[in-house]
């Protein structure tokens, strides 16, 4: 009895299942890509990066401890003749190091603008997520259109069955072709099952990009056709103001230049202060004291050498990274030329297939099929081309899926 009742409860929760399907909510494509930038956890790692680059910077200006220090000054060894009352004194020292402020404002900069390189890579990883989703969200609406013809075209050949086996007791029709139209509609129901295993992975996946459970129900537009929309220009500075790697990568030689200025900033020199206080432990002699200033001279040869290599090696990697920038904008340009070609031909091609090879194969299924009513063709040769037809649809929506993954990926290098 107990065993009944947990059958019949996964019953009723198998049969709830479409309709709680029916009520999710419906996310268009950017609302999802917002979802996206607001709740992605990868690039929320890039905001507290760039965040503890901003706390490093203000800690770059903070100077050195004061050193504090109690000790004895000329205190003579035991058993050593002294001058009367002479015996030493007890030293208290402070030290404070005074950096050099120019220095500490340039090394500031330097680490701040860190954070930009760090934000730019957001950019860069928001870009790759978004196509991401793109691709999940094209795929999904390509699985529902063919779930739709595979239940259209299901109808067809069960029809089609149902007729052989009303012949069949009157020797109208064949065994083996009654087998045959069976095996096609388990192949459909087949093929069904997989396309929404696709669908149910894409919506895993968005989920995740969302920052939300695998299993949260929604659904999609599955009316959204996209639109390839060319840019106006391929020129190298509308490229460099809109890829996310330029970006990128003007950052990086921004703060190569500013580390470069924090690096001849080491020709300046830094400061120290010492105050000593010596109090005598002998009587008769009076309580003394020392103030001493320092100021490093890092402009010597064996000094200074260190930081002008420093300084040519970061300018050197500013123009290789300079002249790599030219190279790859000059690269993306003539990709995009040739992807948009490439675009432009698919789309050809799949309004010729729309308009003229499936309904033609459309009109000979239906003439067969007529034919076939009449009693005046066989099953096999409906199957024919009841499978031509089929074959014909779904190549297309290959070629479709193929044709948004083509904009997806144009849409990526164009902004990349």
């Amino acid at each position: 009895m107990l065993r009944t009742i947990r059958t019949a409860g996964w019953l009723l929760c198998l049969l709830s299942l479409p309709a709680l399907a029916q009520h999710a909510p419906v996310l268009s494509l950017d609302t999802i890509l917002q979802r996206i930038d607001r709740n992605n956890i990868q690039l929320r790692a890039y905001a507290l990066k760039a965040e503890a680059y901003r706390y490093s910077a203000d800690a770059a200006t903070a100077w050195m401890a004061p050193m504090v220090g109690a000790g004895t000054f000329m205190t003579p060894y035991p058993g050593q003749k002294v001058m009367e009352g002479n015996k030493g004194s007890l030293m208290f020292q402070v030290e404070q190091d005074i950096p050099n402020t120019a220095r500490l404002r340039a090394k500031q900069r330097y680490i701040a603008s860190q954070g930009d390189i760090a934000m730019a890579g957001r950019e860069v990883t928001l870009n790759d997520l978004r196509a991401q989703a793109k691709r999940l969200y094209y795929n999904w609406i390509i699985a529902a259109e063919r779930i739709r013809l595979l239940q259209q075209n299901q109808q067809i050949i069960e029809t089609m069955k149902k007729i052989a086996e009303v012949r069949y007791p009157y020797n109208q029709s064949q065994l083996g072709s009654i087998y045959k139209a069976e095996a096609r509609v388990t192949g459909n129901h087949n093929m069904i099952h997989m396309q929404h295993g696709l669908i149910d992975k894409a919506r895993a996946w968005l989920n995740s990009l969302m920052n939300r459970p695998g299993t949260e129900a929604f659904r999609i537009d599955t009316s959204l056709e996209p639109v390839f929309a060319p840019a106006a220009t391929y020129d190298t500075a509308a490229l460099a103001a809109a890829r996310k790697d330029v970006w990128k990568m003007n950052a990086g030689i921004h703060s190569m230049q500013l580390n470069i200025d924090a690096m001849k900033q080491e020709r300046k020199p830094d400061f120290k202060v010492s105050f000593s206080h010596m109090s005598p432990f002998g009587a008769g002699m009076p309580r003394m004291y020392s103030v001493m200033g320092m100021v490093s001279i890092p402009i010597v040869p064996w000094a200074s050498r260190m930081y002008k290599n420093e300084v040519k090696a970061m300018e050197l990697n500013v123009q290789s990274m300079e002249m790599e920038k030219a190279g790859m904008l000059q690269e993306t340009q003539g990709m995009l030329y040739g992807m948009e070609e490439e675009i432009r031909n698919m789309q050809e091609h799949i309004a010729i297939t729309e308009s003229k090879i499936i309904p033609a194969l459309q009109r000979t299924l239906d003439a067969d099929f007529l034919s076939y009513q009449e009693n005046r063709l066989e099953l096999p040769v409906i199957i024919d081309a009841w499978e031509a037809l089929t074959m014909a649809q779904s190549g297309l929506l290959d070629e479709k899926l193929r044709y948004y993954e083509m904009i997806v990926e144009y849409e990526k290098a164009l902004y990349r």
